[in-house]
């Protein structure tokens, strides 16, 4: 089967719906984790401190062919509460990444992260045929990397001297990936952590 470009779609799950990332998302966004350093603090560059500041970084992602761009709507209060992309798609090589993701401080450690990928790994994979799903980290986001291992991802290695910060210091960036043989069991593991909450 040879793989499909992703679009704008929505992907719903138990707690999370995934709507494709539009200006109306601003106000719920900026209530989530504007002027939150520690939210931004990975995110290349600092924290909006206010609407217009995330108004800037969202036309820099809405305005980026390489991104399909969701908003994280946490279905139980309705509210927008951080974004995720899809990027660097390669559909000849069956490949894409996920990244570029944020949430509230209030979400993490919560079942948003858990199904959030778990709505994008399943809409990569079974609907539009990847064979390799990406994600990169900073070295030093200890974080994130424990994150992205719980999906079941292997870590495949560092890049070094990858991508300058804003602060002018350079960051290592870490690999990690899925293949679409090793999908079904990551799938039934993130299924089985979501029902045991």
């Amino acid at each position: 089967m040879s793989a499909l470009p992703p679009r704008p779609v929505t992907l719903t799950g138990r707690h999370v719906e995934l709507v494709p990332l539009t200006f109306g998302h601003l106000d719920d966004l900026f209530a989530a984790g504007g002027g939150d350093e520690e939210v931004w603090r990975w995110q290349g560059g600092p924290a909006p401190r206010t609407r217009e500041e995330l108004r800037e970084r969202m036309e820099g992602v809405l305005g980026d062919v390489k991104y399909v761009p969701f908003a994280v709507v946490h279905r139980p209060s309705g509210r927008a509460v951080g974004w995720t992309t899809y990027l660097d798609v390669a559909v000849a090589d069956e490949r894409l990444e996920i990244g570029w993701t944020w949430y509230g401080r209030a979400h993490w450690r919560s079942a948003v992260n858990t199904e959030t990928k778990l709505l994008l790994l399943t809409h990569a994979f079974e609907e539009l045929g990847m064979g390799r799903v990406q994600l990169k980290t900073d070295h030093l986001n200890e974080r994130s990397q424990a994150a992205i291992a719980r999906l079941g991802a292997r870590r495949e290695g560092v890049l070094r001297r990858h991508r300058r910060r804003p602060d002018g210091t350079w960051r290592d960036s870490v690999y990690f990936s899925l293949l679409a043989d090793e999908w079904p069991a990551a799938k039934a593991r993130l299924t089985a952590r979501l029902a045991a909450g």
